[in-house]
């Protein structure tokens, strides 16, 4: 091909090196129940990368639509279209993201209500927006918050908790099984 201005269409084969490629047809979207000693970065040269189980065509290309730590379990949406990580991950955009939170002992009166109120992270001038929490057993709550500041789950709980992502949106990691994926259909 010596013609730069050459459209490659969908019925189009192509070869390179005797090797057919395949043509990636729009962006791609999978869910990934992120197993702990994961982490979500596309390239770590000490940890493992969650890009392991994506048996997938050029998932280098892929990223998270967020992040979770390396040691915490749970739903991660990957993504190559940069808008839709965008919408998903700004907090400008009010997505809505639910933790399941094991706690090592029960949460104090009224910790619910601070929740609501915003909670003051250490080192930060600004409270946290106000988050749902609602207590579903004395060691195990469900927190819903709409930003991801940095480690934002663990520092609201100030260490005392492990946590587990459970939804991001409409999405659910119930529906993907520990350490697999599945690719999902994003309607917008």
């Amino acid at each position: 091909m010596k013609d730069a201005s050459f459209k490659l269409q969908p019925e189009h084969e192509v070869e390179y090196d005797g090797n057919t490629l395949t043509q990636q047809n729009g962006p791609r979207y999978f869910m990934l129940n992120k197993p702990q000693g994961y982490v979500c970065s596309t390239d770590d040269p000490d940890h493992p990368t969650i890009l392991y189980f994506l048996d997938e065509p050029v998932a280098h290309k892929l990223h998270a639509a967020g992040r979770l730590d390396i040691d915490t379990t749970g739903l991660v949406l990957m993504t190559d279209d940069g808008q839709w990580s965008h919408r998903i991950t700004s907090p400008r955009h009010h997505c809505e993201k639910t933790y399941l939170v094991a706690l090592e002992s029960p949460l104090a009166e009224g910790t619910a209500e601070l929740f609501a109120k915003g909670v003051q992270l250490h080192n930060e001038k600004d409270l946290t927006k106000p988050a749902l929490l609602e207590v579903i057993t004395p060691t195990e709550v469900r927190l819903t918050i709409s930003e991801g500041r940095y480690h934002q789950v663990k520092r609201m709980f100030a260490a005392w908790a492990t946590t587990w992502l459970a939804c991001i949106g409409n999405a659910s990691a119930t529906s993907c099984w520990m350490n697999r994926w599945r690719r999902v259909n994003i309607v917008r």
